[in-house]
């Protein structure tokens, strides 16, 4: 069954470290689902963060990824399975710091940029792995398996968070809180620890990879303007998305982990047929639909306590919520691009990374003007401004060359 799943659709390439791959991701997604299902809850119910503070949190969360062209131009000669395991090693230094942070903000934002850090290191190291095991024509069917393979993880994830706050609420009323914030965060440990030991796949680590440096080129221009239209509405999503169903509509602990981990299950299948999708109809047309929809997904977040009754609101808002988060795997779409105008292995994983950089550079921008316009205007010209970046998306894509005449 396993090798099956692993050759469906004939795939992968041979000798390629197809198993150790999966397994880091689907664990790396376990790992993910717990710190984020939780996350937003614990800075409300143990740090006391304001929607300002929010913002400002996640200024500093998103430094790492503003500067991982230069933090990955020092691992220049590493492989790509070597770029995962520092990964895993700086994420798991970051949990570990969470257990004696006590009530100081500064160290938090420091040991959350840390986790950060390890986490934007994995991602175009991921994304190139996937690309690099497949076959040529079969890039975005990798992807989106590989995307699967994550949510699968983050499912798992989700659910264990879930479980644990709900059942110590049922059952052990008297834990404290940050005991149970404390034992995710060991779990956590424990799964980067194990992630780490799966990055060690046979027949690949001879393969020395040598990227540039300090990598930018003309022929990626569009692809750099694109992840700063990106970033941007990317940003209020991830920063303020989970803020609104926590502050306004109430949710707990349990069911916004649980919330994420529904996530996370629509995507399992919804990763994969939309990579299927970027091959069957290209790329560009994925872009180009993806921010279409977007634009409205946000007006419904920014407007739904006006629109509907708070009974209904509150559902809306969930629904929009895991709508999001499907149609955001769509955003693979842009990796298949610079593999189509990419001479090499190494200059995609160059050219990811710099796309991470750019796109990073208007997302702490994003955090903090997030923060101000809801304290200043309210959470409805927050998504207004979401959905302007969604309509620039939009229009930027059109420009984009169809895939054969990329080639």
């Amino acid at each position: 069954m396993r090798n099956r799943i692993l050759n469906d659709w004939n795939i992968f390439l041979p000798g390629r470290g197809v198993r150790n791959f999966f397994a880091g991701v689907l664990i790396y997604g376990i790992a993910y689902n717990c710190f984020y299902g939780v996350l937003n809850n614990y800075l409300v119910d143990i740090q006391h963060f304001t929607e300002w503070q929010r913002g400002v949190l996640e200024f500093f969360r998103e430094l790492p990824g503003l500067f991982l062209i230069v933090i990955l131009a020092l691992m220049h000669r590493a492989s790509e399975w070597k770029i995962l395991r520092i990964g895993a090693l700086i994420a798991f230094a970051g949990v570990a710091g969470l257990l004696f942070v006590g009530s100081s903000h500064a160290l938090l934002i420091l040991l959350v940029m840390i986790w950060s850090a390890g986490e934007h290191i994995f991602m175009p190291a991921r994304n190139s792995i996937a690309m690099h095991i497949a076959r040529h024509e079969k890039a975005g069917a990798s992807l989106g398996l590989t995307s699967s393979a994550g949510f699968l993880g983050q499912v798992a994830g989700g659910l264990f968070a879930a479980g644990v706050f709900f059942f110590a609420r049922r059952h052990f009323p008297e834990i404290p809180q940050k005991t149970l914030y404390n034992f995710i965060w060991i779990v956590i440990i424990v799964l980067l620890a194990a992630m780490y030991l799966a990055s060690f796949p046979k027949l690949t680590e001879s393969q020395q990879v040598r990227r540039p440096r300090l990598y930018f080129s003309r022929k990626f221009r569009k692809f750099y303007m694109l992840e700063i239209f990106y970033g941007a509405r990317k940003q209020i999503f991830i920063t303020f998305a989970p803020f609104v169903l926590i502050l306004i509509y109430g949710l707990d602990t349990a069911e916004m982990a649980l919330l994420v981990g529904i996530c996370a299950a629509i995507n399992i299948f919804g990763g994969t047929l939309i990579g299927r999708l970027i091959d069957k109809v290209g790329y560009r047309n994925v872009m180009i639909y993806d921010t279409v929809v977007l634009f409205f997904v946000c007006l419904i977040y920014g407007f739904a306590d006006r629109l509907f009754p708070p009974g209904v609101a509150v559902w809306a808002v969930m629904i929009t919520y895991v709508f999001d988060a499907i149609i955001s795997t769509a955003s693979m779409a842009s990796s298949i691009y610079v593999r189509e105008i990419s001479d090499s292995t190494e200059e995609v994983t160059a050219t990811l990374t710099t796309g991470i950089s750019v796109n990073h550079l208007i997302s702490v921008l994003a955090a903090l003007l997030g923060g101000w316009l809801w304290t200043s205007f309210g959470v409805g010209f927050l998504f207004i401004f979401a959905a302007v970046m969604a309509l620039c998306n939009t229009a930027y894509a059109l420009t984009l060359p169809k895939p054969k005449e990329a080639q």
